[in-house]
């Protein structure tokens, strides 16, 4: 909480706002920012959007997960592993039981699965 906190003081800083102003554009008391900046309570998901809005930053870069305003790139890689069960039951799940032709094409997923591990 504490770099939260001191991510939001040197963005408020930065456009020389005071606590009061920076209060009012969020809709917010002036003891909760100081509250906020000072690490000793944690902001709302509601003002931390209003805060990323306002200085249009990624939620990463408040987080303190990357010193990127534009925030971490991500690149979507689900931490499923290819021949994890989880993956065979999701595969299981697709397909029609009734149906000869997905019933091929789920025997052969499986077996691709299996290949890769």
């Amino acid at each position: 909480m504490k770099e939260l906190g001191e991510r939001l003081r040197i963005l408020r800083e930065s456009v020389k706002l005071s606590q009061v102003k920076m209060a009012d554009l969020l809709g917010v008391k002036q003891s909760s920012i100081n509250r906020y900046e000072q690490g000793q309570s944690a902001p709302s998901l509601e003002t931390l959007v209003k805060y990323a809005d306002y200085f249009d930053v990624s939620m990463d870069y408040l987080f303190a997960r990357t010193d990127k305003p534009q925030g971490k790139l991500y690149e979507y890689r689900p931490k499923i592993a290819t021949g994890s069960e989880e993956m065979r039951q999701f595969i299981e799940m697709c397909f029609d039981p009734q149906s000869p032709m997905s019933e091929k094409l789920k025997q052969t997923l499986l077996q691709m699965m299996e290949v890769d591990k």
